[in-house]
């Protein structure tokens, strides 16, 4: 992943998918649970494959991503992959009280305090089994003076003293993150379905405001939550079903990659890397799932299929 280099370790190694990342938000039990042995399976799936830059958080499962990450990766030397975790939510237990570091919660709150984010990063590093952090997100803080304020002087402070590399913002509001790229000290900004084939939003202001300030972008939620998988089987949009017009437009997408021999996601997986996007996560939940969007990153894509789905857009 073309990041600062203080975020990545990895010495480059041609077989490496260095803009790629697995997003373990499906092996914290998002929409349908999962066992340990079939999460293992399929972080090592992603290993095998090359990707070596693994993105999880607290609020995935409430901790059972980050549990789960961290019993995939034991045995496999830290300095060969790069971990992002985020902060800005603690762990409760069925109480609601905090639960002890490096539990499982049974819920998260949220919390944009300095001292949370200390709380917080302590937990994520036991359940991970590791002693530090590639890169530590701000999870979806839509209150930004509260975030500048509170908890990004914890994260820099934490950068400074190495126990993270990078610090971030996780979001997918694009005012927020425009904000964010403007005013705070960060080094990457994950944006969310917000710099996909149906959504590019992004492009208008928040990728040249990035580029001016060096700050790198990761597009996550490449799929829009399966309406760019499949239109038809999955038609979601940011969690919801979508409507009516955006069903049309992703039927024409989808149709148009196939009279050019491609397929929906593969073009969805590519396009924000041929827009400024540093690097790629996609969430899976299988091996399959990870095999799927590799080979999709790799996929042959003839260039007037993407003036195709550019007219498809400006329709």
């Amino acid at each position: 992943m073309a990041l600062p280099a203080a975020f990545h370790p990895l010495t480059p190694v041609p077989w490496l998918r260095d803009d790629l990342g697995l997003g373990c938000a499906p092996i914290g039990n998002l929409f349908t649970p999962v066992a340990d042995d079939d999460a293992v399976a399929t972080v090592h799936a992603a290993l095998d494959a090359g990707v070596r830059f693994f993105d999880t958080a607290p609020l995935y499962g409430s901790g059972e991503s980050e549990r789960r990450l961290g019993l995939a990766l034991q045995g496999v030397p830290r300095d060969s992959y790069a971990l992002g975790t985020k902060v800005g939510r603690l762990l409760v237990d069925a109480a609601g009280s905090t639960v002890a570091p490096g539990s499982v919660g049974r819920d998260s709150v949220a919390d944009l305090s300095r001292d949370a984010v200390w709380r917080s990063l302590e937990s994520s590093l036991a359940l991970l089994g590791t002693d530090r952090v590639d890169v530590l997100y701000l999870h979806d803080p839509l209150d930004v003076d509260a975030a500048l304020s509170g908890a990004l002087t914890a994260m820099t402070e934490l950068r400074e003293q190495g126990v993270v590399r990078a610090i971030g913002i996780g979001n997918g509001v694009l005012p927020v993150l425009e904000r964010y790229a403007a005013e705070a000290p960060v080094d990457v900004l994950m944006e969310a379905g917000r710099l996909t084939l149906i959504d590019r939003g992004a492009q208008e202001r928040l990728m040249p405001l990035a580029a001016e300030r060096g700050i790198s972008i990761v597009a996550a939620g490449v799929f829009n939550s399966g309406i760019l998988v499949d239109p038809e089987g999955s038609p979601f949009f940011d969690y919801r079903r979508a409507d009516d017009v955006l069903i049309e437009r992703a039927l024409r997408m989808r149709d148009v990659c196939a009279s050019h021999g491609a397929t929906l996601a593969d073009a969805a997986v590519q396009f924000p890397l041929r827009h400024g996007a540093d690097g790629v996560v996609v969430g899976a939940r299988t091996p399959e799932e990870v095999l799927a969007f590799v080979r999709g990153r790799d996929a042959a894509i003839p260039d007037e299929l993407w003036s195709a789905l550019d007219e498809v857009v400006a329709a």
